[in-house]
């Protein structure tokens, strides 16, 4: 019985740490499209509805509300994708 509630006790721990480790990316503040581009070729969305004003897109833009406020600078024409390609 203790072996047992140890060993869902360590993998639910296990489990909820890789998870929420790959849930989150980085937040990096980029200098230019250029280098933010290297990374996300489509650029950085705020938000998954958010659709882009300036025209047809190569790439699908990553979605993540921390990552688009660090680097919204960058979002020339104000449509809530950072350096869309």
């Amino acid at each position: 019985m203790k072996k047992t509630f140890a060993f869902l006790l360590v993998s639910t721990l296990f489990i909820g740490s890789v998870s929420s480790a790959a849930a989150k990316p980085e937040v990096i503040t980029y200098k230019n499209c250029t280098e933010l581009n290297k990374v996300y070729k489509g650029g950085v969305a705020k938000s998954a509805s958010i659709k882009n004003k300036g025209g047809k897109t190569k790439y699908k833009p990553f979605v993540s509300k921390e990552l688009y406020e660090a680097n919204k600078k960058s979002d020339r024409d104000k449509d809530f994708i950072a350096c869309e390609k």
